[in-house]
């Protein structure tokens, strides 16, 4: 009973918390950082324990597959080359950077556990900033830049991870041994994660209740990821490819009566795994604390201090190194991407340097180390991992909005201009279906989709919501409106951005069509 009260306790706080942060325009991780460090020092806190192995699965898996489906394809491919160098170089930069720290200040900590501590906070969370972000007016690309990090470079983060990790309890490393197995993973991770995605949808389209639906969708998160565990597999790498490939026939499939409910509870879910992860490393934070003498705790801060700073400066040395060779290379040939897109410039370059705010995956990854004393420096690693997330997110999240008015970026909306152009589209198919009905429903219903699409078209900012009425004849409508737009992502006339709006109003629209049939 009393660790029910205080699971009740938390998540109230952390309700609270999240509010809070939402009233000053913050990140809400930012004040689960802070909430999760005064944990270790709560008198009588209970001391929950989770198998090592459980972490990453239970923690990322889910959240990694509700980030990837909401990426867009289209844009990932039009910014390639800089979220590549971010979640390649960058990761690689940052770990590096940090094993060699950590081997200057502690000359005695093995190689493999240094470079584990650097793949475990070289993973920026972006979400958090992504959070702020969107609030403010900034160009789109830096958005989808920072989005296609945060989806990528938590799998070459992990890739690093693994390998330092096994490295660390074996005490060997050989280069011959591990990079075939690296490229086993990484190929073996794209084909399983997409066979899946097409399997796994064959079975579960026969539900049609939305409890059940839903609980499948989790249970087929944790199964792909544990099935691509026991593979050897890259369980990011195939929970990313899977989750891409399924959001591109999901749409198309799953009625507005179970994706509605389905998103609601994924975003709980995200939520309350977020909180968990910070309540239970702050729980571990306490014994650490406890077992240390005055000396080694002054010690253990002021290493967990100078890693975050190597955190923070590793980022904005590459990010501003590649901005100006970048903006250098497009002064001398020009800029001529596929799709009309912001220019790269220093202010853009100055931002995305300082979205480097690290969360769940730096947990997890830590929270997942064997533990001791098969694994070295684990409570070090683990304190200064936590001392870097809240680190992190207090520094940069609080920082980071100011930032942005400082930099006075230029406003570019393309979502706003492709929901406008989607929604022209959608209607005039919807009007199409229902021509040539002469009943009186026909005729009134043309009539009102001819006023939204007047509206729509006559509205350049594009704040008319678009709703629709509902009754069995508007549901062909409806039904016809949501195929154009599957189609204009399809032919990628439209972004993931522009259609998940689109699908939404037209969810809702659905939903009150049938209310209106059922009543």
């Amino acid at each position: 009973m009393q660790t029910f009260e205080w699971i009740i306790s938390l998540l109230l706080a952390a309700v609270a918390l999240t509010a809070l942060a939402r009233r000053l325009c913050v990140p809400y991780p930012v004040f689960l950082a802070i909430g999760g460090a005064l944990l270790a020092f709560v008198p009588g806190m209970p001391q929950w324990t989770l198998e090592p192995d459980l972490a990453l699965a239970l923690f990322v898996a889910p959240v990694l597959l509700d980030a990837a489906y909401d990426t867009s394809l289209r844009d990932l491919r039009d910014n390639w080359l800089p979220v590549s160098t971010l979640v390649f170089v960058a990761v690689a930069f940052t770990t590096l950077a940090v094993a060699v720290v950590a081997r200057w200040l502690i000359p005695d900590m093995p190689w493999a556990a240094a470079i584990a501590l650097g793949a475990i906070v070289a993973p920026p969370d972006a979400a958090a900033a992504t959070a702020i972000l969107r609030q403010v007016k900034l160009p789109y690309r830096l958005l989808k830049i920072l989005e296609g990090e945060s989806l990528l470079n938590d799998a070459s983060a992990l890739l690093i991870y693994r390998v330092a990790v096994g490295a660390a309890m074996t005490q060997t490393l050989s280069l011959s041994e591990t990079a075939p197995r690296l490229a086993v993973a990484l190929f073996g991770s794209l084909a399983v994660g997409y066979l899946l995605a097409r399997l796994f949808p064959l079975i579960v389209s026969h539900i049609n209740e939305a409890p059940s639906a839903i609980i499948v969708q989790f249970a087929t998160t944790f199964a792909v990821w544990i099935l691509a565990e026991r593979l050897g597999l890259s369980g990011i790498i195939t929970i990313v490819v899977y989750a891409t490939t399924v959001a591109r026939t999901a749409p198309a499939r799953t009625p507005a009566r179970l994706r509605v409910p389905s998103y609601a509870v994924w975003d709980t879910a995200v939520f309350v795994l977020n909180v968990l992860a910070f309540v239970l490393i702050g729980m571990q934070l306490g014994p650490i604390w406890s077992r240390l003498a005055d000396a080694d705790r002054l010690h253990y801060c002021a290493f967990a201090a100078i890693i975050v700073a190597t955190v923070i400066l590793a980022r904005i040395i590459w990010v501003m190194s590649y901005n100006t060779a970048l903006r250098l290379k497009i002064r001398l040939a020009g800029f001529h991407p596929r799709r009309p897109m912001a220019r790269p410039t220093l202010q853009g370059g100055v931002l995305v340097s300082w979205c480097g705010m690290r969360g769940i995956v730096t947990l997890a990854a830590a929270f997942a180390l064997p533990e001791n004393p098969a694994f070295p420096y684990r409570d070090l690693i683990l304190l200064t991992a936590f001392a870097v997330v809240a680190g992190s997110l207090v520094i940069q999240g609080l920082t980071l909005r100011p930032l942005v008015a400082a930099l006075h970026f230029d406003d570019d909306d393309p979502v706003s201009t492709e929901v406008i152009h989607a929604r022209s589209i959608a209607f005039r198919a919807a009007l199409a279906v229902i021509d040539g009905d002469t009943t009186k429903e026909a005729k009134l219903l043309r009539t009102e989709y001819e006023a939204l699409l007047t509206r729509v078209e006559a509205d350049p900012d594009g704040n008319q919501s678009g709703e629709l009425p509902a009754d069995p004849l508007r549901r062909r409508a409806i039904e016809a409106a949501r195929h154009a737009i599957l189609g204009l992502r399809e032919t990628e006339t439209i972004g993931d951005d522009a259609f998940h709006l689109l699908e939404e109003e037209f969810d809702w629209a659905e939903l009150g069509a049938r209310a209106a049939r059922i009543e």
